[in-house]
């Protein structure tokens, strides 16, 4: 299993401007790919800390959390608490989902697949327990940009955590989840700002305009896909 930033790292990342401003635009974005949710059974896999699950919760989903790093669910079970919101979390792993065919109307997974053992695994599993016609959400970190030329150099240094994470294209991420019986339905970068507080903080405000001329240059990236009915 890939080394992990843990519950503490996201905190402390969320203390400064530049994480607050970049976690805001990949949420936003999210919430906005999976769409009106109230009342549908909702997957968060990968679900880290639970900031998702208790926005999705918020929106009227049922929501069930999944996640691989037991730190993660202990964390995300006391940010439900604090927030009174009922969910459902699950120790599993993307590849091997604990779950029955066809139980969930949606699936999100932010920034997981570039971490797993197998990406295709993972979405065939994704598609697994969508039901027919259910919605697939996947945020992940773009690969020609200057977040991931910078994580990739630290990954050649030693860092074990980027050492092994995928950076994937718009392209790329769109085989991966067509191959798994997806019809992509919308697909939009995100943060084109380098990792600088200042250039966050004057950028921002114009980021969704760039989401919607071009993936070239987006740290993250967002598809939305449907599963094909038989």
């Amino acid at each position: 299993m890939a080394a992990t930033i843990g519950p503490a790292g996201y905190a402390a990342w969320r203390q400064t401007v530049l994480g607050r401003t970049t976690e805001a635009l990949e949420h936003r974005l999210i919430v906005e790919f999976a769409g009106d949710v109230a009342g549908e059974r909702v997957l968060d896999a990968g679900c880290g800390d639970g900031l998702l699950v208790c926005a999705l919760a918020d929106r009227g989903a049922h929501v069930v959390g999944l996640d691989a790093d037991r730190r993660m669910l202990v964390a995300a079970a006391a940010r439900t608490r604090r927030r009174g919101v009922r969910a459902t979390l699950v120790e599993g792993r993307l590849e091997r989902l604990p779950f029955a065919d066809d139980v969930f109307d949606v699936v999100v997974a932010v920034t997981v697949l570039g971490f797993v053992s197998d990406a295709s695994v993972a979405v065939r599993e994704a598609a697994r327990v969508l039901r027919p016609g259910g919605r697939l959400v996947i945020g992940e970190l773009g690969r020609w940009n200057t977040w991931a030329a910078r994580r990739r150099v630290r990954g050649w240094l030693g860092d074990p955590l980027w050492k092994v994470t995928q950076f994937r294209t718009a392209a790329a991420l769109r085989s991966l989840i067509e191959d798994a019986g997806f019809s992509v339905v919308a697909v939009r970068g995100a943060v084109y700002y380098p990792p600088v507080t200042w250039l966050a903080r004057a950028l921002a405000p114009a980021d969704g305009w760039f989401g919607h001329v071009t993936t070239v240059g987006a740290a993250f990236i967002a598809l939305a896909g449907r599963k094909e009915t038989a």
